[in-house]
């Protein structure tokens, strides 16, 4: 990356203390294995975030953003620059990893942020450079093979070479301190693993239909219902659990019916099985009679 040309990536000395609360004791130097993890995490978010802004227009015409894809891909870099290394000096995966940017310009042993220009810097090196390697490939490909377009392109990717292999040079060069292990991301991470793992446990114990039951009955009116309950007749003319036209309707003691195959379903899956509507419980599983028109059915 083009910004360990400028900057030096240092990790607070407290540890664990966040950014507000770092010591001006000397810092400590950041390991190269906490630095390319800030940038696989830097990576992972772009693309998501870019994923997430092309599901937006998933349904219009296919290939609607191609001819300004770069222009949108450094737009949404701009933005996440603006509110990571802009404000707080650092990247969303140095900030997981509790490291940032330091201004080495500055001379003292005390933290010092990145300048503004610093930051502006940052920007074009790596947001600019992006878009300029993406958008030149369509920029030069038009013009004939000994145009000055195509010279300045072969000129361009020579000086892009080099620039990645100084940052190459520059990584691997960079001294480093002692190894002093921060576990504050490690143990975020453990944490949300085992309450995953938690409810992973917990969800297939809960009763979820029976909970939903019990929350309709608590907030549906019981003079809604239709029909008087132990009367032959039940004029109710959709399923409680599916909502359509009850295929051979059936009762279970209350003022609502079933098709058949729902009510036999869902008393097999579950012994305890209540009204999702009135909360009743499950009793004895009769036929009942319903009025189209006129016509009376016996089913």
């Amino acid at each position: 990356m083009h910004n360990h040309l400028l900057l030096l990536l240092v990790a607070g000395a407290g540890g664990d203390k966040p950014f507000a609360k770092a010591s001006p004791s000397p810092l400590s130097r950041v390991l190269r294995i906490s630095q390319l993890d800030a940038f696989e995490l830097d990576g992972a978010l772009e693309q998501l975030v870019w994923s997430q802004f092309t599901q937006c227009f998933q349904h219009f015409k296919p290939g609607l953003l191609t001819p300004v894809e770069p222009e949108l891909k450094a737009l949404l870099q701009l933005l996440l620059w603006r509110f990571t290394v802009y404000s707080n000096s650092a990247t969303v995966g140095q900030s997981l990893l509790n490291i940032r940017y330091k201004n080495t310009l500055i001379p003292g042993e005390k933290y010092r942020p990145m300048s503004r220009p610093q930051k502006f810097w940052f920007a074009l090196l790596t947001v600019g450079e992006k878009w300029l390697r993406e958008r030149s490939n369509s920029l030069f490909l038009n013009h004939p093979a000994e145009s000055n377009a195509r010279k300045a392109r072969k000129i361009l990717t020579i000086l892009t070479g080099l620039t990645k292999l100084a940052s190459l040079v520059n990584f691997l060069l960079r001294p480093q301190g002692p190894r002093d292990i921060n576990f504050q991301f490690l143990n975020r991470e453990l944490l949300w693993h085992g309450f995953a793992e938690f409810l992973i446990f917990l969800l297939p114990l809960v009763n979820v239909w029976k909970l939903k039951a019990s929350v309709t009955a608590l907030f549906s009116p019981l003079n809604d219902l239709r029909g008087t309950k132990g009367s032959d007749d039940t004029y109710c003319t959709e399923c409680a659990v599916c909502g359509e036209w009850p295929t051979m309707p059936h009762s279970i003691g209350c003022n609502h019916v079933f098709c058949y195959y729902c009510l036999k379903s869902h008393t097999i899956a579950d012994v305890c099985f209540t009204c999702p509507k009135c909360a009743t419980k499950a009793g004895t599983i009769e036929p009942v009679r319903i009025h189209i028109g006129t016509e009376l059915h016996q089913s």
